[in-house]
């Protein structure tokens, strides 16, 4: 028994409004039907878990867990109640229990995604949590992505979260895993380039379902016994699909469930060896904090994925990172770093003789992209200084005359930043021509993103609403758009 309260598991407790006898009736119901008839709760033991931090034996924190998941309609895993397992002693975890010990990584990717999927199931919303705040990631993250990565030979030894919950199979879609063999792998490989290949088009909300479940089934295969070759492969699979269901989380509005995933695929990618494609998952929670508005928390992630990602990251990675950067210092109005920090990532790229294959996860940022970031941060930053965007114009015509065909989404972007660059530079009829392409081609995505880049851009048009052209693209965007989810995570 622990002296100490369970803040976080008081916390929860605090939200959901059961009284301790209801949450123990909670538990011995949830855990009858689940096959567990003996479990004997009641109002004391629920007030020594909180009060006096008394950690449960299994199943009761899987339980807690899924009647927390189901009644605040957002994830809520066993580390997240305040029961984690095999804690370091005497170090102290910042942010929900980071970094968890390495045989810790499967398990915690496959109760996530099994509690993601049962929201999914049922309606849920499941965005209700706070962003943990990225000094704090840092902090908790930093000595571990700088030491060595390291991979067992054997798969990892770890107490099965999910296991007591075999009774209920309807309660988590988890996967009956078994080993598998190469041909399995190159098909999940397969299956990773086409959910984000369909992302770029289309925007995350139709497939990240799809995505999410894979990815827990990927998590089951990673509970068995593997080659090491293999068994890299199947981190590096886990990863790169942690990275899409985070992105179409973000892409959708899902910003706490987001970077649960960013930080689920950088630990599946140390898992594996890659400390590139780590240090470009958290870059993945450095652009998500930009578009919600938290800059300084971007710049603290960026310095962990640039300084983390190892003497293996190409130069076009690295370039891509850069980008990331300047954009948060654009958005703080910091315009000589961000035009030095831009001028890097031109170097980078153009230094980037190709020698050695892109990893598929750095295939999308072509010089297309490098246009369409720039074009970005140039934009942002002339929100501080107006003559930004008579750059940001170039880099946008520069993106829009290369992007290929299945980046749909992109181009929405770049015709969002062509709008708001020629408002400010004070060209409403450019802009409107710009504003329009875009919203022709919005409803085609299910991105919530693009709709928040085309609110930015609609304060924008303000100046102009005695013009009788823009105050009709007004009318038609205010018609068209959404409305803004009640419960968004800010």
């Amino acid at each position: 028994m622990g002296k100490e309260s369970n803040t976080r598991l008081a916390d929860l407790f605090g939200l959901t409004g059961w009284s301790k006898g209801e949450l123990a009736r909670l538990v011995n119901r949830q855990a009858a039907a689940m096959g567990h008839p003996q479990l004997a709760t009641d109002t004391s033991r629920v007030r020594r878990w909180i009060e006096t931090g008394e950690s449960p034996r299994e199943p009761v924190p899987s339980v807690l867990a899924a009647l927390f998941t189901e009644r605040l309609g957002r994830v809520v895993t066993i580390e997240d109640l305040g029961f984690g397992r095999h804690r370091s002693k005497g170090k102290k975890q910042a942010v929900d229990g980071l970094p968890w010990a390495p045989e810790r990584t499967a398990a915690v990717l496959t109760e996530f995604t099994g509690m993601d999927l049962m929201l999914n199931r049922r309606g849920l919303v499941g965005a209700g949590a706070a962003l943990a705040a990225g000094s704090a990631l840092s902090g908790a993250m930093h000595e571990w992505l700088h030491t060595d990565p390291t991979l067992a030979a054997d798969a990892p030894s770890f107490d099965d979260p999910l296991s007591s919950l075999s009774a209920d199979p309807a309660s988590f879609d988890r996967y009956e895993a078994a080993p598998v063999g190469a041909q399995e792998i190159e098909a999940l490989e397969r299956s990773v380039e086409v959910f984000r290949a369909w992302d770029a088009s289309r925007g995350g909300g139709l497939q990240r379902k799809a995505v999410v479940g894979q990815l827990n089934e990927v998590g089951g295969m990673l509970s068995y016994h593997h080659p090491l070759p293999l068994q890299r492969r199947l981190w590096g699979v886990a990863a790169n699909l942690a990275v899409l269901a985070g992105w179409m989380s973000h892409d959708v509005g899902l910003e706490p469930t987001a970077q649960k995933y960013f930080v689920i695929a950088a630990h599946a990618a140390r898992e594996g060896g890659d400390r590139p494609r780590a240090g470009e998952a958290l870059s993945r929670a450095a652009r998500q904090m930009v578009h919600l508005g938290r800059p300084d928390d971007a710049l603290d992630l960026m310095q962990l994925a640039k300084s983390g990602s190892g003497e293996e990251t190409l130069p076009r990675t690295m370039a891509m990172l850069n980008t990331i950067e300047a954009w948060a210092l654009a958005a703080k109005g910091q315009g000589q770093a961000a035009r030095r920090t831009l001028g890097q990532a031109e170097d980078l790229f153009v230094s980037d003789r190709s020698d050695v294959p892109p990893p598929s996860w750095m295939q999308l940022f072509d010089e297309a992209d490098l246009h369409g970031m720039q074009a970005l941060v140039f934009r942002t930053l002339a929100e501080h200084d107006p003559a930004a965007a008579s750059l940001s114009q170039y880099h946008g015509n520069r993106a829009m005359a290369l992007r290929q065909a299945g980046r749909e989404r992109s181009m929405i972007f770049d015709h969002i930043s062509m709008a708001s660059a020629c408002f400010i530079a004070d060209d409403p009829e450019q802009a409107d021509t710009y504003a329009r392409l875009a919203l022709a081609a919005i409803n085609k995505t299910s991105s919530h993103r693009t709709w928040d880049r085309l609110r930015e851009m609609y304060r924008l048009t303000g100046r102009y609403s005695s013009f009788p052209k823009i105050q009709e693209l007004r009318d038609e965007i205010q018609l068209a758009m959404p409305k803004p989810a009640r419960n968004k995570a800010v």
